[in-house]
C-alpha cells in the first residue's frame, strides 16, 4: 500500500471515491458480464443474463431453458447458473476459456 505522501495514494483514492460515485448514479463500474441465470418464473422457468432487469426468454420447462442458456453462455465464454424453483443455486457450468 501507498503511503499518503506518495501520488500512488491519492490516485488509488480519487478511483474509489469516483467508483463509489458512479454506482450511486447507476452508471455501470466493470465490464459486461454474460453470465445466464435459469431462474423460476410465472410461467416456468425464465433465463436472465446478469445484472438485466429483463427477462431474456421464458420457457415451460427448465431443461429447455438451460439448453438455451448453455447456447448463449458458450457463444460468450460465460456461464450458467442454474437456480432451484425455491430460488437457490443447483448449479453452475462455466464456459470461460
Amino acid at each position: 500500500m501507498a503511503k499518503i505522501t506518495e501520488a500512488q495514494f491519492w490516485v488509488d483514492l480519487l478511483k474509489k471515491i469516483f467508483k463509489a460515485w458512479a454506482k450511486d448514479q447507476g452508471i455501470r463500474t466493470s465490464p459486461k458480464s454474460w453470465n445466464q441465470h435459469v431462474v423460476p418464473h410465472e410461467k416456468g422457468w425464465a433465463i436472465k443474463g446478469e445484472g438485466n432487469s429483463r427477462y431474456t426468454d421464458t420457457f415451460r420447462k427448465q431443461s429447455t431453458a438451460i439448453r438455451r442458456a448453455k447456447r448463449i453462455a458458450k457463444n460468450h465464454n460465460a456461464a450458467v447458473v442454474i437456480h432451484r424453483a425455491d430460488g437457490g443455486i443447483r448449479d453452475r457450468i462455466s464456459y470461460a476459456k
